[in-house]
């Protein structure tokens, strides 16, 4: 079955391939991102194959902003069922060296900004009387991480964020879980590995159980499945790591 679906984040990395997974899927996709530039050509490429998308920019930071794009994407493509909240920022900093501003532009972006996506996705959802959100959390929050004690904290308050919505939400036939990657090969994890914050994705992959970093398309294979029609699951945190962190 076709439904509209929202990827925030859906410009490059693990939204990007969220998004070309719920296009194959048949759904119609909303790309949201602060780079409108990668949003279009992403909603470009999926569009030459056949996909029904719009590319809407949109500062998840921003409460404002986040209306107004599912205020367009309503427009184009009609009431949100589906939700993947991919959009996130991450930061390498000392616990001394982190400042205020640094802080909160981290909890902004990566748990205020999922939280007013899905604050604006659950009318719709509510409506239909069927929906599904995914978000996305990080291993650091299971397992801590060094010199990022912000962007930790802001991804375990996504998980304790979606278990909180899931409760909220069941009886009203609308599912929410989190996805918590380990390494992931992604522009972001690149860029972390040229600033020096990050050893490289193949120094740690063969770290890894399964042998390799994990790939967009890993990701958004999960979604899709908590995504599925009939699904049962609700509240959970599916690690998606390749085995390195049980």
């Amino acid at each position: 079955m076709s439904r509209v679906a929202v990827v925030t984040g859906a410009a490059s990395g693990i939204g990007l391939g969220v998004a070309r997974r719920f296009a194959a899927d048949g759904h119609k996709v909303g790309l949201l991102d602060k780079n409108l530039a990668g949003a279009r050509a992403a909603a470009d490429e999926l569009c030459a194959g056949g996909a029904t998308v719009a590319a809407v920019e949109v500062d998840v930071a921003d409460w404002d902003s986040v209306h107004e794009a599912f205020v367009a994407v309503r427009s184009d493509l009609g009431p949100v069922e589906i939700l993947v909240t991919s959009a996130g920022i991450e930061a390498f900093d000392p616990i001394a060296s982190i400042t205020s501003q640094r802080w909160e532009d981290i909890i902004a972006v990566n748990l205020t900004g999922t939280f007013t996506c899905c604050q604006e996705a659950i009318a719709d959802m509510r409506a239909a009387g069927w929906g599904r959100i995914v978000t996305i959390s990080s291993q650091s929050a299971q397992s801590g991480a060094p010199d990022m004690a912000h962007y930790s904290a802001s991804k375990g308050g996504v998980i304790a964020l979606t278990k909180s919505l899931a409760v909220d939400l069941a009886r009203q036939g609308i599912t929410v879980n989190t996805i918590a990657p380990s390494v992931v090969d992604t522009p972001m994890a690149r860029a972390a590995t040229e600033a020096g914050n990050f050893p490289g994705i193949d120094v740690i992959a063969p770290m890894i159980p399964l042998g390799r970093a994990g790939t967009p398309d890993d990701i958004a294979t999960a979604c899709a499945y908590l995504c599925g029609e009939d699904s049962y699951v609700t509240g959970q945190l599916l690690a998606v790591n390749g085995g390195m962190y049980i």
